[in-house]
């Protein structure tokens, strides 16, 4: 497991994929997170709170939100994510498609992150929550999954046309079968009318059982309001005892715990309040993300007075402003011994690319065009058709899940019959064999041809022959 690159009680201001990318793989327990629900709307800090001028828009757009990148790296590596987005926008909109792709890139980061024994929270609502799902399902394995946890808050207002919504959604997700599930710590009363004895007496080998039951996997609990002490002000504020809750179930003394949309830092001083205490590291864009992180960590009493002497037991109570690190700088990885700054979302992928190693889909498909192009027509690497180009898609000769390149070096168009069949899973050779096999292959030699032009297009592009530019609008 990776080892941290950054220190203890860290705060990290910025973009969180950017610093995420930046963070060593496997280096985390626990992620507990309030992100964005894809609300369609701004929100803002309540006037004259101490979070006054926080403000973040939940509202998304595909042509304005959505980076090429990301849109190269899901479709090349995360094809089942891709899958969920593209449903997400034939059933929603492209908002939702957009909001699903900030999402999607950002989960996958932190599941990277994540330790093979960590475990994530993600809080989100009824707007986007069924197609969250379907995303930590892709990414994290539906196997994985441990639990929808509902919030339910009390809500004082009423339906005229609908029934009054008065709750949240928190999926709950581990990294692998092995995960902290700290029972024992987070038992409750039972219920009215149960009898305890059954639990407390006659435990096996004269052991009794705990005297308390298994939380559900509803949690009641009110929401902020304005004259709540704990209240800040800040537009999406989460009680600390719900994310406490979180942390003291699915995380141990000394654990690491990221918050990657930390907001007015609900997790980070819900690790810092926990005996024994968990590691922290939270990120955020919001400019005073630092001030409210202090602030309420002041609040708490778990920043020591001026002029503390550091005793043992001292620095076992208190947190020192000093040992508070608020970081603009994204950090530099270091795992697997070597120092590197990710780019993209394949990780593996670590050394400086080429100018031609880094075409996106957009530029490797018109220059694909160009090279096989046959009579104004495309022709089809995998059967040999001749078609419009709107009508080819692009594709990896050999899989991403065979250890392909995503270069243009690595790629072919072919029809769009051609590669649903060929999938993730058939190289380019399998894929003219299947074709064969089944009565596909519509001309073999114009195929082959196709396929040994876009190869040489391609090395011509490696060596400098052609220029990257050639072709495209």
């Amino acid at each position: 497991m990776g080892k941290p690159n950054w220190k203890n009680r860290t705060l990290f201001h910025g973009d969180n994929l950017k610093f995420m990318r930046a963070m060593n793989s496997e280096s985390v327990d626990l992620i507990a997170t309030d992100p964005p629900f894809n609300k369609g709307k701004d929100f803002h800090a309540t006037p004259e709170s101490l979070s006054a001028g926080a403000k973040f828009q939940d509202r998304w757009s595909w042509e304005d939100d959505v980076h090429e990148e990301w849109i190269d790296q899901l479709e090349d590596d995360w094809a089942n994510v891709w899958e969920v987005i593209n449903g997400a926008r034939n059933s929603w909109g492209d908002d939702m498609g957009a909001y699903l792709c900030y999402m999607g890139v950002r989960l996958i980061e932190m599941h990277r992150l994540l330790k093979p024994t960590g475990s994530i929270y993600l809080h989100c609502d009824p707007t986007a929550s069924h197609y969250l799902k379907m995303l930590m399902d892709s990414i994290f394995g539906r196997k994985n999954f441990r639990n929808e946890i509902v919030w339910h808050y009390s809500n004082a207002s009423r339906g005229k046309k609908m029934l009054a919504k008065s709750h949240d959604v928190i999926f709950w997700y581990s990294k692998s079968s092995v995960y902290t599930f700290n029972r024992d710590s987070i038992l409750v009363p039972f219920s009215s009318g149960m009898t305890e004895w059954r639990y407390t007496k006659g435990g096996q080998a004269g052991k009794p059982m705990p005297k308390g039951k298994t939380p559900d996997d509803m949690i009641s609990m009110p929401s902020l309001n304005t004259m709540d002490k704990e209240r800040y002000g800040y537009p999406t504020q989460k009680p600390l005892a719900l994310y406490e809750r979180f942390v003291q179930t699915s995380s141990n003394g000394g654990d690491i715990v990221l918050d990657p949309f930390c907001g007015c830092a609900t997790t980070l001083v819900a690790c810092e309040r926990m005996h024994p205490k968990r590691q922290w590291v939270g990120i955020d864009i919001w400019e005073k993300s630092n001030e409210a992180a202090i602030k309420r960590l002041e609040s708490e009493g778990l920043i020591a007075p001026k002029y503390t002497n550091k005793t043992p037991e001292m620095r076992q109570q208190y947190l020192w402003a000093d040992e508070f690190h608020f970081i603009k700088r994204v950090p530099k990885r270091t795992d697997e011994g070597e120092e590197s700054t990710v780019t993209y979302l394949e990780t593996l992928e670590k050394f400086k690319k080429e100018a031609w190693e880094r075409l996106s889909r957009k530029s490797m498909t018109a220059h694909l065009k160009i090279a096989q192009a046959q009579d104004g027509w495309v022709i089809c690497g995998g059967c040999g058709r001749e078609l419009e180009i709107e009508f080819m898609e692009l594709d990896h000769i050999n899989p991403r899940a065979g250890r392909g390149s995503n270069d243009i070096t690595n790629r072919i168009l072919l029809c769009s019959h051609c590669n649903r069949k060929k999938k993730h899973e058939f190289t380019l050779v399998g894929l003219v064999k299947l074709n064969q096999k089944d009565g596909w292959m519509y001309d073999l030699q114009t195929a082959t041809n196709a396929q040994t032009r876009a190869t040489n297009y391609a090395e011509k592009i490696k060596r400098g022959l052609i220029s990257l530019k050639d072709g495209i609008d």
